[in-house]
C-alpha cells in the first residue's frame, strides 16, 4: 500500500496535466477558427467599401463656390427642413413669393440683431447654416471662428413682412 500511493498520486497528476493539455489544445484551436472568420469579415468588409476615384467623384469645394459650411457635427440631416406643400401654399397666401429663399435671405439679413453672442477674438458672429422647418419655425446654426450655437426661432409673416423672434439659443 506504501508503495501503490505514490504511483496513485503520479498517475492523477499525469491524467490532470492530460486533460488541461487537451483543453489548451481545444482553446487554441477555437482561437485559429475564430482568426479565420475575423480576416473574412474583414476581407469582405474591405471589398464592400472600395474607396472610389477621388478624381472622378470630386465635387466642388466651398471655397471655391464662395460658401461657408458648418463643422462636422453641426450640418443638419437633409431632410430636415424641408417645407412642405402646405407650407408653402400658407407661405406664399401670407405674402411670400419663394418662401423657402425668401425666409433664408430675410434671415442673414436680420442675423446681426438676432444672433444672442457677440463674437470674441475678432471673429463676427454669423448664420452658417439655417433651415425652415415649417410654416412657424426655424433652426439656425451660427459661429464665429471660435464659438458656436444653435437658434430655435420663430417667425410671422403678414403681408411679405417677415418678424423673427429667438426662442431658445445653446451655445456648443
Amino acid at each position: 500500500m506504501k508503495n501503490s500511493l505514490p504511483w496513485i498520486v503520479a498517475a492523477l497528476f499525469l491524467l490532470l496535466a492530460l486533460y488541461f493539455y487537451w483543453q489548451k489544445v481545444e482553446a487554441e484551436n477555437r482561437l485559429v477558427l475564430l482568426e479565420q472568420d475575423v480576416v473574412e469579415a474583414g476581407r469582405e468588409l474591405a471589398q464592400e467599401e472600395a474607396p472610389e476615384d477621388s478624381l472622378v467623384a470630386a465635387e466642388p469645394s466651398p471655397e471655391d463656390e464662395g460658401e461657408l459650411v458648418p463643422p462636422g457635427g453641426a450640418a443638419f440631416v437633409d431632410e430636415l427642413g424641408t417645407l412642405s406643400e402646405s407650407d408653402i401654399q400658407r407661405l406664399e397666401r401670407k405674402g411670400l413669393e419663394n418662401p423657402e429663399v425668401g425666409l433664408k435671405n430675410d434671415l442673414n439679413q436680420k442675423q446681426s440683431k438676432l444672433i444672442p453672442t457677440d463674437g470674441v477674438l475678432g471673429g463676427t458672429m454669423r448664420i452658417r447654416d439655417s433651415r425652415i422647418l415649417n410654416d412657424r419655425y426655424a433652426l439656425a446654426y451660427y459661429e464665429d471662428g471660435h464659438i458656436a450655437g444653435y437658434m430655435l426661432l420663430k417667425y410671422e409673416v403678414n403681408n411679405g413682412n417677415i418678424n423673427w423672434t429667438v426662442l431658445d439659443n445653446t451655445r456648443l
